[in-house]
C-alpha cells in the first residue's frame, strides 16, 4: 500500500475516532436519562425504547471499534 492510500485510511480512522466520541456522549446522556427515569415509568413503552436505542447504540461503538482495528490491520 503506498503513503496516499496510507494517509486515506489514516482520515478514515480518524472519522471513526471522532463519531465514536459523539455516540458515547449521547449514550451517556441517554443512559443518565434511563437511570433518573421515575419507577413508575419503567416498563412502559418509552422506557423500553430508550434501552434499545442503548444497546443499538453500544453495538454501533463495538462495530466502530473493530472497524478501526481492521483499518489499522490493513495499513500495516
Amino acid at each position: 500500500m503506498n503513503n496516499k492510500r496510507r494517509a486515506l485510511l489514516k482520515k478514515s480512522v480518524e472519522a471513526l475516532e471522532t463519531a465514536s466520541n459523539y455516540i458515547s456522549i449521547v449514550l451517556d446522556e441517554e443512559q443518565d436519562s434511563l437511570d433518573n427515569t421515575p419507577e413508575n415509568l419503567e416498563g412502559s413503552e418509552r422506557y423500553e425504547k430508550m434501552e434499545e436505542a442503548i444497546d443499538k447504540l453500544e453495538s454501533a461503538l463495538e462495530c466502530i471499534d473493530q472497524s478501526e482495528e481492521y483499518v489499522n490491520e490493513a495499513c500495516m
